[in-house]
């Protein structure tokens, strides 16, 4: 059976020695006083929890799967799963990062990001249903109106109620204006709901009290497209006036999708027959607050990818230190056994160092842009906050897309480690797999996530928040530019900065001409401004870590992070280069195929 521990060093290098999160977060009001013993206790708790609790219920969870009563339109999940909610309740954990004024623990982004690794590392099946709840109360304390979050913030900070985030429809995905769910007004102020959702994660349980679904709907007058969307607050239970659990409201699961992964967590049709709902916001402009909740689901997912990345390395670094399998190629490196370690082979390190870059990367940038998060909420700087803020909007997408792109190769080059074993589900590999594959496609496909960084995060404002990003490489390749010690991270970050500036505006002026030319190149360019942060994000580590060793600590974990980077340069970042190749080699090898598709 897979194990896990939680990687508290490798979080506390990235937080503590590479960001220096406690020095900015001093200069967050909010935050003054969280300190690195702070952060660090946290974190050790809450890897306990993870390990201890969630951990042995994963493959469990995953082979028993969530179960649907059609008679009473109830699921109930996997056994143990109530006991562990109860459990993470009862320790304080899902008000880690809310407001103090609803009972929250009013803890920095940065620390739940931390959190949320381990959980999903643990069990990301189970992780689901506290993640939306977090994304519930996010929105709610953006656009919702006081006596909303009077009565639903304490109870959804508290852990009794939960969260959704209902969207798509059976005839629509990605594309929310096409959505028919109809939201008609009522005397009283309230609106009665009638369509379909489906693949709604977390949709119906057995974990708590009363469920609070957040639905995208449509006034009767409401104008075509995704300008004509409204957002709405809808309970299982509508709740009284003392926030207590009422009478039951007319939205139901009416099935629960049988999916390639994820077994665990009950992802569900649900359907709304004049459920009482009440709205958020404006009219006509509820996709702009679901965004609040939509974008944070999509930090969510990069950090589900991240967690199995590491898991699945952990477990294929200890298969291959124990099967013994062939020798060396240069020799017996255990003479006293049969067969040395499979760890002895070359390609065994490939697969091995390809999940740690991955994973090391991964947990770089996701740490990054919650900090920068931080900033963007509460810096007392407007300056600062605003370009905090357009880094999180430049990042966002490459954490979604690019982490869970590497998480999936990560999981399968773990399963290959293990061989045909790896192909049995009693080692728990294939479970990571399956897993994996679904962070590639929901809140948004990566193709989606790829537009956006290229269409609206770059092009259309003319690259403003590209060029500060750009800012931060150019200060730093300047600060390391006379270092003979960081050339070999240095050089290639600068090189391949200079491509992505020439690429952008090469695209851009393509797609004056024709719009095609976006979708032609958004996946690889995606790919190429990911090869960037993770070049940084590398240069950034090797910078500590070299600084460390010349200060004498000869301890293996710097010279490992050393060694990573230098694989990292070596066989992952070479890459770049071909996926600016297919960047600009254009539509027409795409959309000129009539022929093809006859």
């Amino acid at each position: 059976m897979p194990q896990y521990t939680p990687p508290l060093r490798d979080m506390q290098f990235v937080m503590h020695e590479v960001l220096d999160a406690t020095t900015l977060l001093k200069e967050l009001p909010p935050y003054a006083e969280v300190d690195a013993d702070l952060i660090n206790q946290v974190c050790e708790e809450a890897g306990k929890f993870c390990s201890e609790v969630l951990q042995p219920l994963n493959a469990s969870g995953d082979a028993e799967g969530c179960h649907y009563d059609a008679a009473t339109r109830t699921v109930t999940t996997p056994k143990g799963f109530k006991a562990a909610w109860d459990q993470f309740v009862q320790a304080g954990w899902t008000s880690l990062t809310a407001d103090a004024e609803f009972g929250g623990q009013g803890l920095p982004h940065l620390v739940g990001s931390a959190v949320h690794e381990m959980q999903n590392a643990a069990n990301q099946a189970w992780t689901m249903y506290p993640g939306l709840t977090q994304g519930v109360t996010e929105l709610l304390n953006a656009h919702g109106s006081a006596e909303q979050k009077a009565l639903y913030m304490p109870k959804l900070v508290a852990g009794e109620w939960t969260g959704t985030m209902c969207l798509t429809e059976p005839h629509c995905g990605t594309d929310l204006g096409l959505i028919r769910t109809k939201a008609v007004p009522q005397a009283d102020g309230s609106y009665k709901l009638t369509g379909q959702k489906i693949f709604i994660s977390s949709g119906e349980h057995d974990l708590a009290d009363n469920i609070i679904h957040m639905v995208l709907a449509k006034l009767p007058d409401a104008p075509e497209g995704s300008k004509g969307i409204s957002l709405f607050i809808v309970p299982k239970f509508v709740p009284t006036a003392d926030a207590g659990v009422g009478e039951r409201n007319g939205i139901f699961c009416s099935g629960i999708e049988h999916k390639m992964g994820i077994h665990a967590n009950s992802t569900c049709q649900m359907t709304l027959e004049d459920a009482t709902g009440w709205m958020v916001g404006e009219p006509n402009k509820g996709l702009a607050a679901m965004f609040v909740m939509m974008n944070g689901a999509r930090l969510g997912v990069g950090m589900q990818s991240l967690g199995l990345t590491e898991v699945a390395y952990q477990n294929a670094l200890a298969y291959a230190r124990d099967r013994l399998q062939m020798r060396a190629l240069t020799g017996p490196k255990a003479p006293d056994k049969p067969a040395d370690p499979i760890l002895v082979h070359p390609d065994v390190r490939r697969m091995l160092l390809t999940a740690r870059a991955w994973a090391e990367g991964g947990r770089f940038l996701a740490y990054w842009i919650s900090l920068l998060l931080d900033q963007s909420l509460h810096h007392p700087d407007a300056e600062v906050r605003k370009d905090a803020d357009d880094l999180v909007s430049l990042l966002t997408p490459i954490v979604k897309a690019f982490i869970t792109d590497n998480g999936l190769q990560a999981t399968n080059e773990c399963l290959q480690v293990f061989g045909g074993h790896g192909y049995i589900r009693e080692w728990g590999m294939e479970q990571f797999v399956r897993d994996a594959r679904i962070n590639l496609i929901y809140e948004g496909t990566n193709t989606i996530q790829s537009l956006d960084l290229l269409g609206r995060k770059v092009l259309m404002d003319g690259g403003a928040r590209l060029r500060k990003f750009g800012k931060i490489l150019t200060d730093f390749i300047e600060e390391e530019g006379v270092n003979e010690a960081m050339q070999e991270f240095v050089n290639p970050l600068a090189d391949l900065a200079d491509k992505v500036q020439k690429l952008t505006m090469e695209l851009g002026m393509k797609a004056m001409a024709d719009k095609d030319e976006v979708g032609a190149a958004a996946v690889p360019y995606l790919r190429v401004a990911g090869h960037v942060v993770f070049a940084y994000a590398f240069a950034r580590m090797a910078q500590v870590a070299q600084r460390k060793i010349a200060e004498g600590d000869d301890s293996p974990f710097y010279q490992a992070k050393l060694q990573t980077a230098r694989f990292y340069f070596g066989r992952l970042y070479p890459e770049s280069a071909a996926a600016i190749r297919m960047a600009r080699s254009g539509a027409k090898n795409l959309m000129d195929t009539e022929a093809v598709f006859a």
